[in-house]
């Protein structure tokens, strides 16, 4: 047997260091080759640390939390090793200052089955809440904070009885005061390493782009006739549901071909025009909004188009996505209607000069051929750079975008 360091992967070139959030393994356990010793965060994405060999992970050298940048010394494992008589289940490690639990029910679910998220795995760290206190309390197989923070109090049991432990040390305030409601505290809780970096990428582009929203709204009849009349057959030939963003997204591209410079970037006092079409699909997870690259997006047919932007969701909602599905891009398009939105004026994401606005379809009078019908209708908007896009071109991009989306014909024969 002999003993082997477990290191930081080499980060990517535009990643500096990353913060260790999550041990999916604790001191004395046995892993097996390539099983997941480690999740690191960046400003982008979640990596993992997998296990080079089977063996037992005798030390851990880095508690969580902990910012470490590439070939740094994470833990040592035992090649060949196995696992001693009553080892530890899979666990997180110790943090630097753990405190003891009360004692709680005996753990029915292993911590390597438990999907913690950021929040819940820095309270986690920071409580030194044990592994079997957290998989008691685990429902469906994740812990939210509430769950650990619970956890940390005792078991869900303990929540009705006993305030919400503190986050870090000043970090929650109780109010005080005749009157004061039981219960009222406030949670001060860092913000990951994701949510900063989009925080200062939408501060960036505000204060370094013209931005200007232009409106329009779509009949979306003939979009929803047309996936109604072929989803069933899609579904059956391609192994992918029909959705609509492919819909938009062919739309897009027919009015970035028509006007070059929407899809264009600003580098210095240059205009950079991309003769490709690379298109960010904005996805809401856990973790904060993400924007995949659809890369090539004029050569995919509508189940490309369905299958890349299903398979990205996946990946981006259990942490599996890659820094390079996130790179680049051209042009965004980003669906507040999936959460109810009817109007909103969305941020361009830099270095790109425009990204649509899709949001709520719902049945509206419009009138049609002098007649009030009831049309199910779709506000537009278009963000973009006013530096380099003016409003007739940006009015006339989404004017082409409406044209596609209530006439699909269009999409097929290219007028």
């Amino acid at each position: 047997m002999s003993s082997v360091e477990i290191r930081v992967p080499q980060l990517p070139e535009s990643v500096a260091d990353a913060t260790l959030v999550a041990w999916r393994k604790e001191a004395g356990q046995a892993v097996t080759r390539d099983e997941n010793l480690a999740d690191l965060e960046t400003d982008k994405v979640v990596l993992e640390v997998p296990a080079p060999v089977s063996g037992v992970l005798r030390e851990v050298r880095v508690p969580m939390g902990k910012t470490v940048k590439s070939g740094e010394l994470l833990a040592i494992l035992e090649a060949g090793a196995t696992a001693a008589a009553g080892a530890p289940a899979s666990a997180p490690a110790p943090a630097a200052a753990p405190a003891a639990p009360a004692a709680v029910k005996p753990a029915t679910t292993s911590i390597s089955d438990i999907k913690l998220g950021p929040a819940a795995q820095r309270v986690a760290a920071e409580a030194g809440v044990s592994a079997a206190a957290i998989a008691a309390v685990a429902k469906d197989g994740r812990a939210s904070k509430a769950d650990v923070l619970a956890a940390a109090k005792g078991g869900a049991e303990a929540v009705a009885t006993a305030p919400v432990a503190p986050v870090a040390p000043g970090a929650l305030v109780t109010a005080a005061g005749a009157g004061a409601r039981s219960g009222r505290v406030d949670q001060r809780v860092p913000m990951t390493r994701l949510r900063q970096r989009i925080a200062e990428r939408l501060v960036q582009a505000q204060s370094t782009q013209a931005l200007l929203t232009t409106f329009n709204e779509v009949d979306l009849s003939a979009v929803m006739e047309l996936r109604s009349r072929y989803k069933d057959n899609f579904e059956k030939k391609h192994g992918v549901k029909l959705g609509f963003m492919s819909f938009f997204v062919k739309a897009a591209i027919e009015g970035l071909k028509r006007f070059p410079v929407v899809n264009a970037s600003v580098e210095g006092n240059d205009i950079v025009y991309h003769e490709y079409f690379d298109i960010g699909v904005a996805v809401s997870t856990d973790r904060g909004l993400m924007v995949p690259v659809l890369r090539d997006a004029d050569l995919l047919d509508f189940a490309g188009v369905e299958k890349a932007i299903a398979s990205f969701g996946k990946k981006a909602r259990d942490g599996s996505i890659a820094l390079e599905d996130l790179t680049g891009g051209t042009f965004s398009i980003t669906n507040g209607g999936v959460f109810g939105s009817m109007l909103s004026t969305p941020i361009v994401n830099a270095p790109q000069s425009a990204i649509l606005g899709m949001h709520k379809t719902q049945e509206r009078a419009v009138v049609v051929d002098g007649q009030v019908v009831a049309r199910p209708m779709m506000y537009l908007a278009l963000s973009y750079d006013h530096r380099i896009i003016d409003g007739r071109e940006a009015v006339q991009f989404l004017v082409t975008v409406k044209e596609c989306l209530e006439d699909p014909g269009r999409l097929l024969l290219g007028v």
